[in-house]
Order: structure tokens, then C-alpha cells, then sequence
């Protein structure tokens, strides 16, 4: 008996050891139905149905590469630094995919060169990664569709219809679709996978761009032509708030800050991003970078905020909510960021005179460039570091 005491508690030290060591990736659990053929599931046996994996405090000695099975403390970039690439997308090569009304161009941003081609005969606006990171949806509003593309193959599946599908999300739990949709204004509530629907809730307002609180559980857009924000609640599907910034404001794009306690709201109007509570739903600030403000990215070190507009690339301080840096962008252009390499030391943007190209996020200086049939209307980097996508524009966690 002692004998099989001593064994079992050997063998309790060392799954503890292996779960708080490092060592290595960490291993995606998924739930059963889910992930590939070969990949552990969580939860066989016992009570439930299935089981979550506990949250995990990164480690200051974790490996580089490591992603953190959730944000600890609050911190929800954690699992978005450098190089911490899924699983799931960790062997796909790094491409720009950039939308035009000549399809999807696809780059290859080492050697800035073309990589290939695919959704031909799709007027693209958007081009956004799957949940899991293993396809893209191409955003068609010309013709109300979203096309399915295989992230590895590039093979198009059966177009969905949707009624000007302005923007895709999905909640942090992989469990929904969210198409902000134009005709008429709504959100529409669809099966992640197949994009089926289920629901969907009609908005006071045509939604832009959008982000989600830290719980995951509402989901925050912006609505340029009204002034003003709306959240939506995912589970209730329903609206449960709007707030009006002052008069004149066009919000665009939108991050929650990496504390969870803030949203940070780009103004072109007025030229800068306003800070709104994330509790209370209030406007808390506005800090000026540059006439014209209008999209946003997050450093991979989750310090500062880039926002691009009017020709002119910001970084904003999130703690000190000040400007540290302003870069002039080439030709003045009006640049939309599409991602921030996964080393993070460049930030990508196209613009609509045909450009692509990548900025230095320490100095601004242009790194490399490209130019595209076109006029480009989105720009997608993939794959970037996190643990999923939550859809919009680099939207990670």
C-alpha cells in the first residue's frame, strides 16, 4: 500500500509539474466535435458534459511562443505577443490578403511579391479570419454574400447569403456569429461554422467596426453616421445601450484597452480617439493625433495604440493616454491597418490608391511596400498571435 502511494503521488507531481512548467506550447483542449482528430478533448467523463480548462497566470518564465490559456488579471492581450501563434495557424506561412474589387490579392510579406489569388469575382471589402483561425470569410457587399476560403488551400466554398454584410464577428467562446448587416440595420446571430441563422436584432443605427468587452459578453460597435456607440447584448439579443458622443463626432474604429476598463473610439472629425467607460458606457476622454483619425491597432506589447488617418500614423500612450509619436504615412494617404506583424515590429496598412505597406512601430519609417490592382478596401494579416480571432480587423485574445 505504501508502495502505491508513493507511485501515485509521483505521478500527481510530475501532470503537476507538466502543467506548471512551460515547458513547450501549451496543448489546445477542445471540446468534443471540435478541433482535429488528433487533438486532446477536454472533459471525457465525469458529471458534465464537458469541462473548461482552468485559467492559467502566465509565467514570467513561460517559453517564448507560449499562449496563455486565458488573460490573467485583467490583461486581455495577454495571449498576443510576440510570435504566440495558435496552434492551429502556427505552420500557416504569413500573408497579406487584401481586398479589392479585383478579388483577394495575396501577398507574401517577406518578399513582397505575389502569393497567389483567390475569391475571383468577389467585390471584397473584408477579408476575416475564422474563430479558429483556420478560414477566412470574404465580406461581398456588392453581392450579399460571404464567401468561405480555406486559409491553407485557398479554396473557395459556397457563398452564404447575407443582406450587405458590413462586418463578421465571434464571440470569445467560438459559439457565435455576429453579421452586422445593412439592409435593413441589424445584427444577425449565425451558426460559426455553416453560418446558418438563427436571430437576429435590429439596431437603431448602421454599425461600423466593433469590439467586445473583457467577459465576452456584449459587444460594442460604433455607427459613424449617427455619432454615436451601441452595445449589443449577446446573450439577451438585444440592444442594451447607446451613447451619443458630442456633436459633429464620426466614430470609427474601436479596441478595448488591455485593462478591459476602457474603449478607445476613433473620431475622424474630430481627429483623435475618445476614451469611453467600458462599465458605464460614458465617454471619458479624448485624446488629439491627427485630423482624419480613423483606424486603430494594438503594439504587441499591449502598450500603445496606433492610429492611422488624414495621413499621419499616432502611437498613444494607453497608460498616460498622451501621444508619443506621429509618422508621416506615404503620400498622405487615408491608410487603414490591417495588423501588426507577429514579431511585432511593423505594422501593416493599404490605402485605396493601391499600396500596401509596413511600417517600422519604433521609428515609422517605411519598411516595405507593394503596389495592387484596385483600389484596396481591407487589409487582413495572417496569421497573428492569439489564441482565437474574434473577427473585425485584427481582433485577438
Amino acid at each position: 500500500m505504501g508502495r502505491r502511494r508513493a507511485v501515485c503521488g509521483a505521478l500527481a507531481s510530475l501532470i503537476a509539474a507538466a502543467t506548471v512548467s512551460g515547458c513547450g506550447s501549451p496543448v489546445a483542449f477542445y471540446r468534443p466535435g471540435e478541433g482535429g482528430a488528433g487533438e486532446p478533448v477536454v472533459g471525457l467523463g465525469g458529471a458534465s458534459p464537458y469541462l473548461r480548462p482552468a485559467p492559467a497566470r502566465p509565467k514570467a518564465e513561460d517559453p517564448p511562443g507560449a499562449v496563455p490559456v486565458a488573460p490573467a488579471g485583467g490583461r486581455v492581450y495577454a495571449a498576443t505577443g510576440p510570435g504566440m501563434i495558435a496552434p492551429a495557424a502556427r505552420d500557416m506561412p504569413a500573408r497579406l490578403y487584401v481586398a479589392s474589387g479585383h478579388g483577394i490579392e495575396v501577398i507574401d510579406p517577406l518578399t513582397m511579391r505575389p502569393a497567389g489569388r483567390f475569391g475571383a469575382g468577389a467585390v471584397a471589402s473584408r477579408v476575416v479570419p475564422s474563430w479558429d483561425m483556420r478560414k477566412l470569410w470574404v465580406a461581398d457587399t456588392v453581392h450579399d454574400v460571404l464567401v468561405p476560403v480555406g486559409a491553407r488551400s485557398g479554396g473557395r466554398g459556397r457563398p452564404v447569403r447575407v443582406a450587405d454584410p458590413s462586418g463578421l464577428y465571434f464571440t470569445p467562446d467560438g459559439r457565435t456569429a455576429l453579421v452586422a448587416a445593412g439592409r435593413p440595420r441589424r445584427i444577425e446571430i449565425r451558426d460559426p461554422l455553416t453560418m446558418r441563422p438563427r436571430a437576429a436584432v435590429p439596431l437603431p443605427c448602421a454599425a461600423a467596426d466593433g469590439d467586445f468587452t473583457l467577459g465576452g459578453g456584449y459587444l460594442v460597435m460604433s455607427c459613424t453616421s449617427a455619432g454615436a456607440l451601441v452595445r449589443l447584448d449577446v446573450g439577451g439579443r438585444r440592444v442594451a445601450g447607446t451613447v451619443r458622443l458630442p456633436a459633429g463626432a464620426r466614430p470609427g474604429d474601436l479596441r478595448l484597452s488591455p485593462d478591459g476598463g476602457t474603449f478607445f473610439v476613433a473620431d475622424a472629425a474630430r481627429g483623435g480617439v475618445w476614451a469611453v467607460d467600458a462599465r458605464t458606457f460614458a465617454p471619458r476622454g479624448f485624446v488629439r493625433t491627427a485630423p482624419g483619425a480613423r483606424g486603430l491597432a494594438i503594439s504587441r506589447d499591449a502598450r500603445r495604440l496606433f492610429v492611422s488617418g488624414g495621413g499621419t500614423l499616432a502611437a498613444v500612450d494607453f497608460r498616460a493616454r498622451r501621444v508619443t509619436a506621429r509618422w508621416p504615412l506615404p503620400g498622405g494617404g487615408n491608410a487603414v491597418p490591417g495588423g501588426v506583424s507577429s514579431d511585432g515590429r511593423a505594422l501593416w496598412l493599404a490605402d485605396a490608391d493601391g499600396l500596401v505597406y509596413a511600417v517600422s512601430t519604433r521609428t515609422g519609417r517605411v519598411l516595405r511596400h507593394a503596389r495592387v490592382e484596385g483600389r484596396p478596401a481591407g487589409l487582413c494579416v495572417h496569421p497573428q498571435p492569439g489564441r482565437f480571432a474574434l473577427g473585425g480587423t485584427g481582433l485577438y485574445r
